[in-house]
């Protein structure tokens, strides 16, 4: 890259420079001999940023995070046309860019640490993100240390604007959830399509 290239070519390069090197890390051996790749998006032109917990079967087969049902509710809370969600101004980080595997009762959790080496670099080339909404408890835990369930801190919503907003899981497993907590529909999600109309604005 020379030295007066365009800023924000020089970090799409570093970006794409920090997929390979996250394919080549001897701890993601398994995953890259299986072929598989890191799922992740990320553009300069960022705008909001989407941390969620790890790649579910579907989203690593495809190679693209929320690319099941869950994406499509998750797009819905958000309020944008597909085109939108995919887009360069909307980034997804999960804790783990790899799907982890199946536990007991569901996948397993991301991997610790991997958040804490691979976020940062990739961070620092998305200097535009506004909003970071952070789906489900792993991405609450590590980014906002709450207190309190994973429901008191969506309740809360509002105690993390403008820059965050802490979210349920958008699985179809979880609506029962919604149905015993109405007040997400309600003001959650009309609060979080505010704000994300907001963020891609500027």
């Amino acid at each position: 890259m020379t030295g007066d290239a365009p800023a924000g070519t020089s970090r799409i390069a570093r970006i794409a420079r920090i997929r390979r090197e996250i394919a080549a890390d001897p701890e993601n051996a398994a995953f890259t001999e299986a072929g598989w790749q890191p799922v992740f998006s990320a553009d300069p032109a960022a705008r909001i940023l989407i941390i969620g917990q790890a790649p579910g079967q579907v989203a690593q087969a495809s190679g693209v995070a929320f690319s099941d049902a869950s994406g499509r509710t998750l797009r819905e809370w958000f309020g944008v046309e597909e085109e939108v969600f995919r887009g360069p101004r909307i980034a997804v980080l999960p804790m783990d860019f790899y799907y982890p595997g199946r536990g007991r009762s569901g996948d397993k959790p991301p991997r610790r640490g991997f958040a804490a080496r691979w976020h940062p670099p990739l961070l620092a080339e998305m200097r535009q993100v506004r909003l970071t909404v952070l789906v489900g408890r792993y991405a609450q835990q590590y980014y906002l240390a709450p207190t309190g369930t994973l429901t008191e801190t969506v309740r809360r919503f509002a105690d993390y604007l403008p820059e965050r907003f802490p979210l349920v899981h958008p699985s179809p497993l979880n609506f029962r959830w919604q149905a015993r907590n109405p007040w997400f529909a309600t003001e959650a999600v009309p609060a979080l399509r505010r704000v994300v109309a907001r963020a891609l604005a500027e």
